[in-house]
């Protein structure tokens, strides 16, 4: 395959803000013209990991990249049962609305989806909820949610035991909270983002501070605890099928998290046009190898419109 590499300025784009059920929802936007897309990111990440790629896209669509709530720029309400403006649930079915609300109400109209580990899962649970909405959507590494309550009779019994305990001691908030502290300084950030990302000379400072910032504000320790002890919901093989929408897969073959052997079964579902493999990247295709995926996404939604 032929990739095109596009020189665009990576100028850092405004911040914007929608409300939705009472809480503030951060957002990027680029691009004034051609069918709208959406840019959704993984767990504890934000608009900001879409940087390389908003402002090609911005070139021939219309692109937002949206924080999801707990993230980025975005409220991070108490969890629990949700009340808005007070609290929310972290959950797919919570983020999935969110996205959809945000094609309502500021778009006006269906839009690509476009997501990156659970963003992944947040594009296919909105649009199997809500299809008329959303036109396709491009599955970047989806979390294949290996800890999933469905899948641990798979695992060895001492992990079985081992992630339920832990899921248990999370609970316990002074004992979450010193964990999330631990997790929330450069040099372990630095040292996660050098074992998911296939490409070493992606991990920069500018990178580790970007997802480092958020973590900072009030309440981000609760989203973190909230997520990290949620084991339901949907998973990609179940939501997968029930598409009513073309699919798009790239997945970076050095992902220690979501096996690529694993993508290659995903992709063998019906909805799932085409799947690329992308040897020496890993878990974020889109930040690692920009000049790939790019181009990649560019060719997929122009032959779709």
């Amino acid at each position: 395959m032929e990739y095109l590499t596009l020189n665009f300025p990576l100028t850092a784009p405004v911040d914007q803000h929608w409300y939705w059920q009472g809480f503030p929802v951060c957002y990027h936007q680029g691009g004034t013209q051609g069918v709208p897309v959406v840019l959704i990111h993984g767990f504890g990440a934000s608009r900001g990991h879409w940087r390389k790629n908003l402002p090609v896209l911005a070139a021939d669509y219309r692109v937002y990249a949206v924080d999801l709530l707990g993230f980025g720029g975005s409220a991070k309400p108490q969890p629990g049962p949700r009340e808005p403006g007070v609290r929310v649930s972290y959950d797919f079915g919570t983020w999935g609305e969110q996205v959809l609300a945000f094609c309502q109400e500021v778009i006006g109209e269906p839009a690509y989806l476009v997501g990156n580990s659970i963003g992944a899962i947040v594009a296919l649970q909105a649009a199997v909820s809500g299809s008329a909405w959303v036109r396709g959507v491009v599955l970047l590494n989806p979390s294949l949610r290996q800890l999933h309550e469905s899948k641990r009779a798979r695992l060895p019994w001492y992990r079985r035991w081992s992630t339920a305990l832990f899921q248990q001691v999370l609970g316990f908030r002074p004992v979450g909270g010193l964990f999330f502290a631990r997790l929330a300084r450069p040099q372990v950030v630095r040292r996660i983002l050098n074992t998911c990302y296939g490409r070493s000379e992606a991990v920069t400072e500018e990178l580790v501070e970007l997802l480092l910032a958020p973590a900072r504000d009030p309440g981000a320790v609760d989203v973190f605890l909230s997520f990290v002890r949620y084991s339901g919901g949907p998973v990609a093989e179940q939501l997968l099928p029930q598409l009513r929408c073309p699919a798009w897969m790239i997945w970076g073959e050095q992902d220690p998290w979501e096996p690529v052997v694993m993508g290659r079964v995903l992709a063998e579902v019906p909805t799932v046009k085409e799947f690329v493999a992308l040897a020496g990247v890993g878990h974020c295709p889109h930040d690692e190898a920009p000049e790939l995926v790019n181009p990649l996404l560019r060719r997929w939604l122009g032959e779709a419109t």
